[in-house]
């Protein structure tokens, strides 16, 4: 490229979704008959159910789909989030405060577009999804991370919280259960955080999107209802992907205080428009019908949870805690730096360059935790079949040694 042909200071300072970068290249090597088991996406491999699937079928063949719908969503959609929100999360709200987007990312991406101003900071608790800062930073803001490790079992600590808060802080984001670690947050950690934000003035942004996945007898808590004086303040993210295994169907969502919806359909109105109507509508199926098919899945990520987390921990050098949510298992992997690893004895001193050998060498995806501000961990998703997970714990086992 010519000299005069640059790019904006925003998007060269983003940094490229690492999850997606690893999932790229671990379906390129099986494109290339490479056999990579991939702990990389959070995808579940469940098909989607097939009520969801024959509402969509169907929707194809009704003219109305065909046409431009309202940007903020079908009237009918966020009528059922609405009535979704009282079901699972014990409040009201109502339809005026729903907008529809393309994905769950598409909300976390305008959410900060319509809140920041240049400078403004975002307290993010960490380690965190890695597309967090980098929403922030194409919103000219800045990230500011309070890190919790699996002493506190990577549940926030307020008083760290409140030592980050500057003149400057505008919001601050939850995300319970957790991605990467797999972490359910207290109600006291949930309700201390919300408190905090109304005293302070601060936005909270409430990523809600594994709601329906929690194992041994934890249960989300819900900041809308944990400090309900917040729900001013609050935007509330969610989408069928996880819940529904509906990744590829691209339909999230956010319930925000009517003024914040409004300014964030007028952001989407010049953005995308509305979203792709046939999706809608099995994303209306899938939310205002039962989630008899959801406790089945999270029946067989409960197996698999802990499943992986057996395998993990028996293999020196790894110490994994026992996730309580999501379906992630979020293993220290120190113990493994510096050591040589794998038949031609590759050293490796972060767990980032960990995560590339044992792809190229073993043949097994895994995130690192610099992707997520954790340096030392790897993140795998067991969203994968039984006979693949377990393959893939014994190929990371054997390449240790």
């Amino acid at each position: 490229m010519a000299d005069w042909q640059t790019f904006s200071d925003r998007i060269n300072n983003v940094t490229p979704s690492a999850t997606l970068a690893v999932d790229s290249k671990a379906k390129a090597m099986k494109a290339s008959g490479v056999d990579v088991i991939g702990f990389g996406a959070g995808e579940p491999d469940f098909p989607t159910p097939a009520d969801v699937v024959d509402a969509a079928v169907k929707a194809c063949n009704d003219p109305r789909n065909y046409k431009y719908t309202p940007t903020a969503g079908l009237p009918e959609l966020r009528e059922a989030i609405a009535a979704k929100v009282l079901r699972d999360s014990g409040y009201e709200v109502t339809a005026d405060q729903v907008v529809v987007t393309n994905g769950g990312k598409q909300a976390v991406y305008e959410s900060f577009q319509v809140l920041l101003n240049d400078g403004d900071e975002v307290i993010i608790p960490t380690p965190f999804w890695t597309s967090y800062p980098e929403a922030v930073k194409l919103a000219g803001g800045k990230p500011v991370e309070v890190f919790a490790g699996a002493d506190r079992g990577f549940e926030p600590d307020i008083a760290a919280i409140e030592a980050a808060r500057t003149e400057r802080t505008k919001a601050i984001i939850i995300t319970s259960p957790n991605n990467p670690t797999g972490a359910v947050w207290s109600r006291e950690t949930i309700r201390a955080i919300g408190e905090w934000a109304v005293e302070h003035h601060v936005w909270v942004i409430s990523d809600e999107i594994y709601e329906h996945l929690n194992y041994d007898g934890a249960k989300t808590a819900y900041v809308g209802v944990e400090v309900p004086e917040c729900r001013d303040q609050l935007l509330v993210l969610n989408g069928v992907a996880k819940t529904y295994a509906m990744p590829g169907w691209r339909v999230g969502w956010m319930v925000a205080p009517a003024p914040v919806a409004a300014s964030v359909a007028k952001l989407q109105g010049h953005l995308s428009s509305n979203v792709s109507n046939v999706p809608q509508r099995a994303a209306l199926a899938a939310v205002a019908g039962s989630l008899d098919e959801v406790h089945m899945m999270r029946e067989a990520f409960d197996a698999r949870r802990k499943a992986i987390v057996a395998a993990l921990n028996d293999i020196p050098g790894v110490h994994c805690p026992t996730p309580t949510g999501a379906f992630y298992a979020f293993p220290d992997v120190t113990g493994l730096l510096g050591k040589p690893l794998g038949e031609n004895g590759t050293v490796v001193n972060t767990s980032s360059e960990l995560a590339a050998a044992l792809l190229d060498e073993a043949h097994v995806a895994a995130v690192p935790g610099e992707a997520f501000g954790a340096p030392g961990y790897l993140r795998f998703s067991y969203a994968l079949a039984d006979d693949q997970l377990a393959e893939g714990m014994r190929r990371f086992r054997r390449w240790v040694g």
